[in-house]
């Protein structure tokens, strides 16, 4: 299963066309969002996507018998968090869980289950100093960090900052999928 955590900005919108593409592919895709990037794109698109409850409050997903984060942390393949706002690159690096996507996070072992997080902020945001320290000290976690794209963001300013495209965060989640299945198949995990 990939989760996908969506978190508020403009380029949640850019979700539907990955969500939709991993599910066609024949992918088990949960979707997880923050509620500020419920005001970009409603949980609805997600469900309508995916087939699956959409989750929006740790405490009351549906799936499994244990602890609804728990669950999802332990079927997990993969994750991915894009867009990855300011606030939410904060709180995981602080380890503040108050959401159902900062939580997931950090009940995933990512020893074992990649957590990719796709940056996604305006240009000035992004290179202020306490998002660059946020930045590093996640990387030192075991997050694997992609790079935003450069060009013309909602500020109405050109600029590093831009969410990756669909296809370009595919890749990425593929890429991410394949060596943690090399390194389960290495390790001896029965369920590689």
């Amino acid at each position: 299963m990939i989760l996908i955590g969506i978190t508020g900005g403009i380029a949640a919108f850019k979700m539907a066309s990955l969500v939709s593409e991993l599910v066609q592919e024949g992918r088990s895709v949960v979707v997880a969002m923050t509620e500020a990037a419920t005001r970009f794109v409603g949980p609805l698109t997600f469900q309508s996507l995916t087939g699956r409850e959409v989750v929006t409050c740790p405490w009351t997903a549906s799936e499994g018998r244990e602890s609804p984060h728990i669950h999802l942390a332990r079927c997990a393949d993969a994750m991915l968090i894009a867009p990855c706002s300011m606030d939410m690159t904060a709180q995981l690096a602080t380890g503040r869980c108050d959401n159902a996507v900062s939580l997931l996070a950090a009940s995933i072992d990512r020893s074992r289950t990649p957590v990719l997080l796709a940056p996604s902020m305006n240009e000035t945001m992004l290179d202020q100093p306490s998002t660059r320290r946020n930045l590093a000290q996640l990387a030192e976690d075991g997050f694997r960090i992609l790079e935003p794209n450069p060009g013309w963001q909602a500020c109405r300013t050109s600029g590093r900052g831009r969410l990756p495209e669909p296809e370009e965060l595919r890749e990425s989640l593929l890429e991410a999928l394949a060596s943690s299945t090399r390194a389960a198949i290495e390790r001896g995990d029965e369920e590689a």
